[in-house]
């Protein structure tokens, strides 16, 4: 039997496609970004990101398809996410995925994001030792879960409003950094010195987050004070939002023993969450596991390997939309 699998991922903003083999190696990856489109309005504009979608991605499957050239009749199964997401966006690539399999005559698998984020850490090869502390820290989503295995997971605690992410874009565009704002902010926060007494937001108040008032707290800042130094700001606010992290994380471990930490979403590409984690690992005796930088952030790849635990189990989600989908859905 044919074990390569496609993926396909319009959540957000990135058109992206995938085909992955048995052993999880990634023969393609194809991702079309759309920065360029919502920079202009410092976030993303969904009836854009939906309209981009659909002039991306049958050029972004064709050429996935040569470039790990594989043909139709060699892939076992489409794999496709059904949510959760922005539902313009969601449902570009789950009609197209419908399409395709209705023509190749291949099975289509609804995958749910937040898991394609877990089993990022697994692409190319086998990362993770179970059981685990999983922090997903993403635009979209921000929380902590115990993971026994693939396919047995807890969710201990998400955010109450805005996420990681989002927080780091906003502060972003707050200083002029333009959009996305998250991998500048960490930029000047190298350059500047935490001097600032932003506020810890729930710090001791279980493994819950809530970053709204952070964010609010930079933007008073910026209105009110005398002296405004972006570089101070940027390392003031990033500090804050590290020691928010790591300390719930540390809550969790404790609370949860586990082999391994593992850290996913696109804010798990920061250089200073990577240092900070480097070190709770060191103290908590546990390994800490990360994605390779290039699969931190929305791909396809992901939502392949994602699919290989449900077609293990027999189990084949439809490729319907749910805007609800939470961790704890399989």
């Amino acid at each position: 039997m044919n074990d390569i699998i496609l993926g396909i991922e319009t959540s957000c903003d990135d058109t992206a496609v995938a085909i992955v083999n048995s052993n999880g190696e990634v023969l393609s990856s194809i991702v079309s970004s759309q920065t360029d489109i919502h920079s202009q309005f410092g976030g993303i504009y969904p009836e854009f990101a939906a309209r981009e979608h659909v002039v991306a991605i049958i050029p972004a499957v064709n050429e996935a398809l040569k470039i790990a050239n594989v043909k139709p009749d060699d892939l076992r199964a489409i794999a496709v996410t059904r949510g959760p997401g922005l539902i313009g966006s969601l449902l570009t690539g789950l009609h197209t995925a419908t399409g395709l399999g209705l023509g190749w005559n291949k099975p289509v698998i609804g995958i749910n994001h937040l898991r394609g984020h877990l089993r990022s850490v697994d692409i190319g090869k086998k990362r993770v030792k179970y059981p685990a502390i999983i922090l997903l820290v993403s635009g979209g989503h921000t929380f902590l879960a115990y993971m026994e295995s693939t396919t047995k997971i807890k969710l201990l605690g998400g955010t109450r409003d805005d996420s990681v992410g989002e927080t780091y874009d906003k502060v972003g565009r707050m200083l002029g950094l333009g959009y996305p704002g998250g991998y500048a902010v960490d930029m000047l926060a190298f350059k500047g010195k935490p001097t600032i007494p932003f506020p810890r937001p729930m710090l001791n108040k279980g493994l819950e987050f809530s970053f709204s008032g952070l964010k609010s707290a930079v933007s008073r800042y910026l209105l009110y004070s005398k002296t405004v130094v972006n570089e101070d700001i940027a390392s003031s606010f990033v500090q804050s939002v590290m020691e928010v992290l790591i300390k719930k994380s540390q809550l969790a471990l404790k609370k949860y023993p586990s082999k391994a930490f593992v850290i996913v979403g696109g804010v798990a590409a920061s250089r200073q969450l990577r240092t900070e984690a480097a070190k709770l690992c060191e103290k908590m005796n546990v390994e800490l596991c990360l994605p390779p930088i290039r699969w931190a952030t929305d791909n396809a790849a992901m939502i392949a390997l994602a699919a290989r635990d449900y077609l293990n189990l027999g189990i084949s989600p439809e490729p319907e939309p749910d805007l609800r989908l939470t961790i704890s859905d399989f």
